[in-house]
C-alpha cells in the first residue's frame, strides 16, 4: 500500500519553527552528552509536545538521526579514540537489515498498537536503568563490611 507523503508543517508559522528548532538543539545535546538514540527524546516531542501522529513522528525521527548523528556525535568520539572501528560496521550493517524489517512490521501496525510497544519499550528501559543505579546492597550493611565487621 503506498501512500503520498503526510506533512507535520501544513503553515509555517514562527512558534511551530521555534518549536521544532528547540527540540531538535535539546535531542543533540542530549545524543552527544549521554549516548542515547534520539528517538527516545524526539518521538515522544513530536507526539505529545507537537501532536505528530505516531507513524509520523517515528518516520520523521528516522529521518532526523540519518545525518547529525552519523556526522555530529561521533567525530567527537573518533577524535578521543572512543570508536570501535570494526563494532561499528558489524552494528550498522545489522541496523539496516533489521531497521528494515522492522519498518516493514510498523508501518501497516495501528496507530495506538504502535504506542503502546514504543511506551512499553521506554517504560523497559526506564527500568533497566533504575535498576542498574540503584546499589546493590544497602549502604549500612556495606559500610559494616567495610569496617571489618565492627558497627
Amino acid at each position: 500500500m503506498t501512500r503520498g507523503r503526510r506533512k507535520f508543517f501544513r503553515r509555517t508559522d514562527c512558534v511551530t519553527i521555534f518549536l521544532v528548532l528547540l527540540l531538535g538543539i535539546v535531542a543533540g545535546i542530549l545524543v552527544g552528552l549521554l549516548g542515547i538514540g534520539g528517538g527516545i527524546v524526539l518521538v515522544p516531542a513530536m507526539v505529545h509536545i507537537l501532536h505528530m501522529d505516531q507513524h509520523l513522528a517515528q518516520g520523521t525521527s528516522l529521518f532526523i538521526l540519518l545525518p547529525p548523528i552519523g556526522l555530529g556525535a561521533l567525530r567527537q568520539y573518533w577524535k578521543a579514540g572512543n570508536v570501535d572501528l570494526h563494532a561499528g560496521i558489524l552494528c550498522a550493517v545489522g541496523m539496516i537489515l533489521g531497521a528494515y524489517l522492522g519498518g516493514k512490521i510498523a508501518v501497516p501496525m495501528s496507530t495506538q498498537l504502535l504506542k503502546g510497544l514504543f511506551g512499553g519499550f521506554l517504560m523497559f528501559s526506564a527500568v533497566l536503568l533504575w535498576m542498574k543505579a540503584r546499589p546493590s546492597q544497602p549502604a549500612a550493611a556495606s559500610a559494616v563490611r567495610r569496617e571489618g565487621g565492627r558497627a
